[in-house]
């Protein structure tokens, strides 16, 4: 099995540390790692240099080569332009299937964070030989609720596919878009709805069908790249015909039209560390613990994130639940609560083109 790493992403809720010159996979958020040096040295722990390939853009080409400077150059899958997640899906299925049309994908998300490394990697495993076993099924771990999450996607499961030991796997009914809060407390009460963590295991042969039958016009295009691979034409084909892919997610484009879906609920601590609560969340050891980086003193202050990085004191009297982050060029100021509006700030940034603070 090859594992499939996206490292694409932007990461506009986690400005302003996360920018488009130094996005947030190749940041040190949790720790002296970054995001992606974390998810790779995780993976590495059950799979070998070679079984890890890693998808993001051209042009970051040189901060991730960097962060991995172990693993091969083959195994960087590079998009000319950015076309969301399932033009970089379809991209990363055609290099493999070149190689081996059989081969199985598991796909691994950059700015995720995982506690029990050990069961994640049983669980990839395990995901593997159901997968070999079912080549004409999509395979999703599906996370356990932990608390009412509005900020994620879950999919509802039904009734059991089969027993594999100890681990019960079921047909997967429908994904649900981010829920609001009664509605996410009440999936916390409910065996059959799960976070999804867009984990999601295929052979290749297979994704590649699912792209000729629900977008059609991504697997013409992938289709003549994948025939230029390996030729002296490789390169100019695929600059020529990734631009004219209309950007589309993989969960809109199939996962929500296909009906084939097999899921194993999953409980191995994982964290989207999409926005600047989960990096409080994580690193604090209970709910009334600040979490510091830089120079700070705090009176009377609880459940902060305060990071500095401008080498400035940063002082608080009686700020609670806050989020804190001081660069040399700006500051952040926002309730934890209203972390997944940091990305209103970037669009508006961009609305009123202040292009330096991007």
């Amino acid at each position: 099995m090859k594992i499939m790493i996206l490292a694409g992403g932007g990461g506009t809720r986690l400005w302003p540390v996360s920018r488009k010159n130094r996005p947030k996979q190749i940041q040190p958020f949790i720790g002296n790692k970054t995001l992606l040096q974390l998810t790779y040295n995780r993976i590495r722990t059950g799979f070998l240099p070679k079984d890890i390939f890693i998808s993001s853009n051209i042009k970051q080409k040189n901060f991730i080569q960097n962060q991995i400077p172990g693993l091969p150059k083959v195994n960087y899958i590079l998009e000319p332009a950015k076309k969301d997640t399932a033009a970089a899906i379809g991209l990363a299925a055609v290099y493999l299937a070149k190689k081996n049309p059989q081969e199985v994908m598991m796909m691994a998300n950059s700015d995720g964070y995982i506690k029990n490394i050990k069961e994640y990697i049983r669980l990839l495993r395990l995901a593997e030989k159901i997968v070999s076993k079912n080549p004409e099924q999509t395979l999703l771990l599906g996370i356990r609720p932990t608390y009412p999450e509005t900020g994620y996607g879950y999919i509802k499961i039904n009734k059991l596919f089969r027993q594999a030991g100890n681990d019960e796997i079921f047909y997967g009914e429908k994904f649900i878009e981010k829920p609001d809060l009664p509605t996410a407390k009440k999936y916390m009460k409910r065996w059959d709805y799960l976070w999804n963590p867009a984990m999601f295991c295929w052979r290749v042969d297979y994704l590649l069908s699912l792209f000729k039958k629900y977008l059609p016009q991504h697997y013409q295009i992938l289709m003549k790249i994948h025939s230029a691979i390996g030729t002296s034409r490789e390169n100019q084909v695929l600059i020529k015909e990734f631009a004219k892919i209309k950007p589309i997610s993989i969960d809109y484009g199939i996962m929500e039209k296909t009906k084939k879906i097999i899921v194993i609920p999953a409980d191995f601590d994982w964290t989207d560390i999409g926005h600047w609560r989960a990096v409080k969340d994580v690193l604090a050891n209970n709910e009334k613990d600040n979490v510091i980086k830089g120079q700070a003193i705090t009176v009377d202050s609880e459940n902060n994130l305060i990071y500095g990085y401008s080498g400035r004191l940063i002082a608080t009297a009686g700020v609670k639940d806050m989020i804190i982050i001081d660069m040399e060029d700006c500051v952040l100021v926002c309730p934890k609560e209203k972390a997944q509006d940091v990305k209103k700030i970037v669009e508006k940034l961009e609305k009123h083109r202040i292009k330096k603070l991007l």
